[in-house]
Parts: C-alpha cells; sequence; structure tokens
C-alpha cells in the first residue's frame, strides 16, 4: 500500500512497529503536494522545512524509548482559520496576508501534544462565511475529481487535499457545512462533532455568540472513519458513551419540499434496502426539518454581519460590505464579492429581538425533544441534493435574494442548528465520477454508534478512494523531464 493512500492510524502504527520512518512518511508527502497543488491550489502555507526538521527529531526519540502520542510522527494538515505557531492565519483577507501568529489553537496543540506533523494549512474562503473556497489572497481551490468544479466549502482546501492523500488526516470546522460540503464533493470521510464538544480557541474569526456556538463543529477530514474517532477522542472535551448498535433505528427521512437529484435519491434508497433486515426501519420528517433552515439563516445574521464586519477594518478605517462589493466588480477589492455579498445579506435576514426571542425558546425546547427522539436512533439523509458543481454555481444556490437556500440548505442545516455530531461517508459516483456521500447523525452521546455504523457503509459501499489522476500526470512529467 502507497503511503499515500494510508490513514493515519496505519502511518502511526507502522513508526511505533518500526515498519516506518516519519522521515519517510513525511518526505513522501512533501513531495506529493509539491506535485499537485499547483493544479488543485489546496495548500496555501507550508512548514516543510520545520516538519522536516520534526521529524528527524521523531525517529531519534523512537529509537531511543521516547516516543509518545497516538500521532506519534504522523504528518497532518489544517485549516488556514486554525492559529498555527509561526504561521499566517489571513482568513483570506489581503490586509491580513502577512499576519504571522505566535500561538497554536487548541485544537493544533493538543494534535501536537500527540506527536502530529503539521505539514501546512488549506484554503479556505474570506472568513470561512461561505461555500465556495475561494479568496483574495489565495484564490480558487480545485476540486481534484474535476477541476471545472467547486471543492466545497468552507473548509475545501482541505477536502481537496485529502482528497488526493495529501496528508494522513486533516483538520476542519463546520457552521453551515463546511466539513460536510467538501467531504461530499471531494469523496472523503467528514466528522462535524456536536455542540460545544471541542474549543475553538484559536479558530479565526472566533464565533462569538453562544447561538452560533452551538452550531459549530470541529473534527477530522480524512481516510478512514478510525481516523474521525480517533481525532474525535483527541479534540473532544467529552467522551462518547459506548452503545449496541443493534439497539438503534434507523431513520430515512423523505423530503417532499428538498430538491434530490436522481443518483443521489437512487443511492439513498438503496441504502435503506440493503439494511431493512438488518434495523427497524422508520421512514418520518425529524422533528423541527421544515422550520431549521430558516433558523440556521437568522442565527448566522442575528447581529446583521457587525461581528465579521469588525474583521474589515484597514487602517482603522470600517470597509462597507456595499462599496466593497461594487469595487470587486470593476477594480481588486481587500474583500471578495461572495463575502461582501454575504455582509448584505445578513442586514436582510437580521431577525427582530421579538424573532429572536422566539427562535431561543424553539431552540429551548427542541434540544429536548430531539435529545428524546434520537436517543437509539441514527438519521440517515443526503448531504446536498447534488454532486460538486461547477465552480460559482453553489454560491448562486446558497446566497439568492430569492431564498433558495429554503430549497437547497436543509440538509446542511438541520445538523448546525441542533448541534448534532455527523459523520459524512462517500457511498457512490455519478455517471461523471464525482463523489456523492450520504451524512448519519445523532444525539450528543451516541457518537460512537455513529462511528460503529459509519464504518459499517464504508466497507459496503465507496469509502474513501484517493484520486490518483495526477499520480500519472507526476509520472508523465517525470519521464518527459528525463528524455530532454
Amino acid at each position: 500500500m502507497s503511503i499515500l493512500d494510508m490513514d493515519a492510524s496505519e502511518i502511526a502504527g507502522r513508526i511505533r512497529d518500526g515498519k516506518l520512518s516519519s522521515q519517510q512518511a513525511v518526505e513522501t508527502y512533501i513531495k506529493h503536494l509539491e506535485a499537485i497543488n499547483p493544479s488543485i491550489n489546496c495548500l496555501v502555507e507550508d512548514r516543510f522545512d520545520t516538519a522536516r526538521k520534526e521529524a528527524i527529531e521523531a525517529d531519534r526519540k523512537l529509537k531511543e524509548g521516547q516516543s509518545k502520542g497516538l500521532l506519534f510522527g504522523v504528518p497532518i494538515s489544517v485549516k488556514e482559520c486554525f492559529h498555527v505557531d509561526g504561521m499566517k492565519t489571513t482568513g483570506g483577507l489581503l490586509h491580513r496576508k502577512d499576519q504571522v501568529i505566535e500561538e497554536d489553537a487548541e485544537v493544533v496543540q493538543r494534535l501536537k501534544d500527540e506527536g502530529a506533523i503539521i505539514l501546512g494549512k488549506s484554503n479556505t474562503p474570506s472568513l470561512c462565511f461561505y461555500q465556495e473556497t475561494v479568496n483574495p489572497v489565495y484564490g480558487a481551490t480545485n476540486n481534484p475529481w474535476d477541476p471545472t468544479c467547486s471543492s466545497g466549502g468552507s473548509s475545501g482546501g482541505e477536502g481537496a487535499l485529502m482528497s488526493v492523500g495529501g496528508a494522513a488526516v486533516g483538520i476542519g470546522a463546520d457552521i453551515g457545512g463546511s466539513i460536510r460540503f467538501p467531504s461530499h464533493f471531494n469523496g472523503v470521510i467528514g466528522f462535524k462533532s456536536g455542540m460545544n464538544q471541542i474549543s475553538q480557541k484559536g479558530n479565526f474569526p472566533y464565533i462569538e455568540y453562544e447561538e452560533q456556538q452551538r452550531m459549530l463543529g470541529i473534527g477530522a477530514m480524512g481516510k478512514s472513519v478510525r481516523d474521525a474517532r480517533l481525532i474525535n477522542r483527541i479534540l473532544s472535551e467529552k467522551s462518547s458513551t459506548i452503545d449496541d448498535l443493534s439497539s438503534f433505528e434507523m431513520v430515512v427521512p423523505q423530503f417532499y419540499n428538498c430538491p434530490l437529484g436522481v443518483e443521489t435519491g437512487r443511492l439513498i434508497r438503496t441504502i435503506k434496502e440493503d439494511f431493512e433486515d438488518e434495523f427497524s426501519m422508520l421512514v418520518d420528517e425529524p422533528p423541527l426539518f421544515s422550520e431549521s433552515t430558516l433558523i440556521w439563516q437568522q442565527l448566522m445574521s442575528l447581529d446583521g454581519g457587525k461581528a465579521l464586519r469588525k474583521h474589515l477594518l484597514v487602517n482603522e478605517k470600517q470597509l462597507s460590505p456595499y462599496i466593497e462589493y461594487v469595487r470587486s466588480k470593476v477594480s481588486k477589492s481587500d474583500v471578495h464579492d461572495y463575502l461582501s455579498w454575504a455582509m448584505i445579506g445578513m442586514r436582510l435576514f437580521q431577525p427582530s429581538k421579538r424573532r429572536l426571542d422566539k427562535i431561543r425558546g424553539i431552540l429551548k425546547a427542541g434540544d429536548e425533544r430531539l435529545r428524546t427522539y434520537l436517543d437509539r436512533r441514527i438519521i440517515v439523509m443526503p448531504v446536498y441534493h447534488s454532486p460538486a458543481t461547477t465552480h460559482g454555481e453553489l454560491y448562486k444556490e446558497l446566497f439568492s435574494i430569492q431564498k433558495t437556500f429554503l430549497r437547497y440548505m436543509p440538509y446542511i442545516a438541520y445538523g448546525n442548528v441542533w448541534g448534532l455530531p455527523s459523520l459524512t461517508i462517500p457511498v457512490g459516483e455519478s455517471a461523471k465520477g464525482l463523489p456523492i456521500a450520504v451524512q448519519i447523525m445523532s444525539r450528543l452521546g451516541n457518537e460512537e454508534a455513529l462511528f460503529q455504523f459509519g464504518e459499517i457503509l464504508e466497507q459496503r459501499y465507496r469509502g474513501f478512494v484517493r484520486c490518483d489522476k495526477y499520480d500519472q500526470k507526476q509520472k508523465q512529467e517525470g519521464a518527459t523531464a528525463h528524455l530532454a
């Protein structure tokens, strides 16, 4: 098996057993990233020199019997939004393009404490605020399976990087599908933790409001469910209860008001039929499903974008989203037009105080209702109505003044509004070869049940399949150089 195909658990085990050196693993990934990144633009800042030194040190410690940590010597990548000591956190904003941070995010520190070696940081949209990965600092990230298509967002760089096997495992964050969109579009395993399970300290931009914090999840993007479980074990504030999966009921909703492509719908039906003899099956719309998408949008807009606008302070001057949107159409702006338009939309969707108070009441009652409803249930639903869309199309579907997000975001918004742990598993491909995934959700405390069921899905269906089309390109370019 190629090192590029190995997950973090495999590499960690081989390093511990002396079958693979950390230097070998790190060097293999570095060379691969150097070869594929010009085509995909997934890695925006590297720490290759430091990673090489850390790998040498790890191998020395192993020989001296001083190795420790679940990820000892394992090369990983992280989303650009997480602070890494000595690296930039730009947020995709030009005025922050040289902003070097001298501290680690808490999740980064936890990974380092387990011996992980960080190769670099992956691309995001500006302020991680929309689902297309493009910004004025680093440009756009392409989907490895089809470069004309979106890699999703906001963890789109991480999704694309993992799709081609650019690291053993990666770390993303999700407040509006930001792990699940890229995992689905790029064909990787992704886990969004449940509300308040993992610290966001050192995440930029920091989520200030309690109602938004509940929607944020942080977790692994990678090659296997076992890695998702491992990373959650390292990062999570709480441990999952261990349940007998056979006692769970599977909920496969039928959504009549949400579009669903033929290929995606067929895969959902196949899963339902395949498991009818193994699980009690419930065809039901989950509680509060129809209300959740509007609640998500209003919670994201609860301050009219005030918290985000403060990050647009340049030379003590507050940039206007309206002016920057116009400027981006005629010249270069510090703010991508996607972000400007999104921030304008936040003012339009800002809930009144009365409406916000009502939402808070719905959340309080809904949390208790879902805790009971999902006690021994796992929901299986799509991530999106289609595989990866062409660049720009996803943004048009989700950020239209015609409120089209109400049609396209329900599958995603449900997991965020209710702070549900959600595991994304690739289960098939479209006729064009684009990955298609499903997401499985349950209540807090049922994470282990999700991981167990996720392992069944990845074994029976597609699971992670590395996009290796660039391997052949590298070989051809190498052969051409040799002949020259």
